[in-house]
């Protein structure tokens, strides 16, 4: 079965020869590496490029642990480049390679080289890597497989590959597997083998229970108002265990600089500007969160708002919580202040785009709650209502724009 990345492949293709080093991130087993030397090679190959002039580098293997030395591998590099065609390096677990950045800078300096790179321990993950290169390099963050990848290659009906989807993720190794059991038990060791611990290891975390109980309450508070000091809060309530919500910041920070959660602020619509103290946070994938609570309450109204802002991002837009001040009168006559909540408000270039997310509008009461804060915007944006009920895709007499969730998903764009 091949797991087609068009979107990740098309903007590889755009990048190609643009002289700075295409760096691939993205957490560990979302398809870095199939990526480059699978789709990205084949590529290559199609469009003429000779295979010696395609040289690989893969430091996990035994045949690369010599050259994980920079004084081995730089002369070995240049030794291969033999003439002045254009040669294309792609190097796999590149933070293996000893003083990857030195190297990398000088191997760009040759004027017929162009360099891919990927890596997957906590240090190339996390944002810091585009700091190394300042200016010399080009991301490509890679996401698991969005639901319209995945259902591409699933086999059952479009319900089933739902269910399946809001279970078990988007992980490509999860995806291939065959049984329940087998993606339960992949999970399960990917976040206790491999995420936690490379990042306890990387910052030297002193109390891997207290992080790992951080960890739990992010995974229960998906798509809610929250913050460091909300958390610690929890901490003692929950755990009967005091931790500084300075603690806590920095557990945050870790998590979001390593791209296993992303979190979101506050945005005033009316006035245009941030606001701070509480923000939303959700898991980059879902099967990760499911498997750190044990698949218990996997609540799919919530999973739903998460795998849609998961879309959003993937989509490239830059979202954010929107917040409508509204004073209004209560029954008394008296001027209270109200505030509605837009789930997300969405921006690409100069375009921007309203998106409410439910699970269900089935009758006009819950309907009409849902939309409230949508009407409250006054602008002439797009406004949308996602929701796995509707049956099908319809604009209202308001001018919003009811769309049914596979409608979205499976679409082209908003």
């Amino acid at each position: 079965m091949e797991l087609k990345r068009d979107h990740y492949l098309e903007k590889l293709i755009r990048k190609q020869n643009n002289g700075l080093i295409k760096t691939i991130t993205g957490i560990r087993r979302s398809g870095k590496t199939y990526l480059l030397f699978k789709l990205f090679k084949d590529e290559l190959l199609k469009s003429g490029v000779d295979e010696d002039h395609i040289i690989e580098a893969s430091f996990d293997s035994f045949e690369f642990l010599k050259y994980q030395d920079p004084e081995v591998f730089y002369p070995y590099i240049k030794e291969k480049i033999k003439d002045d065609k254009q040669y294309y390096l792609l190097f796999d677990e590149i933070q293996l390679l000893g003083n990857f950045e030195a190297v990398l800078n000088g191997l760009n300096r040759l004027p017929n080289v162009d360099i891919y790179v990927t890596g997957s321990n906590a240090k190339f993950l996390s944002k810091d890597i585009i700091t190394e290169f300042r200016g010399r390099s080009d991301e490509i963050h890679l996401s698991p497989l969005s639901f319209k990848e995945f259902y591409s290659v699933y086999s059952g009906s479009l319900d089933e590959a739902w269910k399946a989807y809001i279970t078990y993720g988007g992980l490509p190794p999860v995806v291939l597997l065959n049984t329940d059991e087998e993606k339960s038990e992949f999970l399960k060791n990917l976040i206790c083998e491999t995420y936690l611990s490379d990042i306890m290891g990387r910052y030297n975390i002193k109390n891997p229970l207290l992080f790992e109980n951080v960890f739990d309450v992010l995974a229960s508070n998906i798509g809610s108002l929250t913050n460091a000091n909300k958390i610690s809060k929890t901490f003692e309530s929950r755990f009967r265990e005091k931790i500084s919500y300075l603690t806590v910041k920095k557990y945050l920070k870790y998590f979001e600089d390593s791209f296993i959660v992303k979190s979101i602020n506050r945005f005033d619509v009316k006035k245009r500007e941030p606001i701070g103290g509480l923000r939303k946070i959700y898991f980059t994938d879902i099967g990760i969160r499911n498997a750190k609570r044990g698949w218990q309450k996997l609540e799919e109204g919530r999973i739903l708002e998460n795998v849609v802002f998961n879309e959003l991002i993937f989509r490239g837009y830059d979202v954010d919580i929107g917040v409508v001040f509204n004073v209004e009168k209560d029954e008394d006559g008296k001027s209270i202040r109200k505030n509605y909540e837009i789930d997300f408000v969405c921006n690409k270039s100069f375009n921007k785009i309203y998106v409410q997310v439910a699970l269900s509008v089935d009758d006009d009461k819950k309907l009409e709650q849902e939309l409230r804060s949508l009407k409250e915007v006054n602008d002439s944006f797009k406004k949308v209502l996602i929701t796995k009920s509707a049956s099908v895709s319809y604009v209202n007499e308001d001018g919003i724009h009811i769309m049914n969730l596979f409608d979205f998903l499976l679409g082209e764009d908003l």
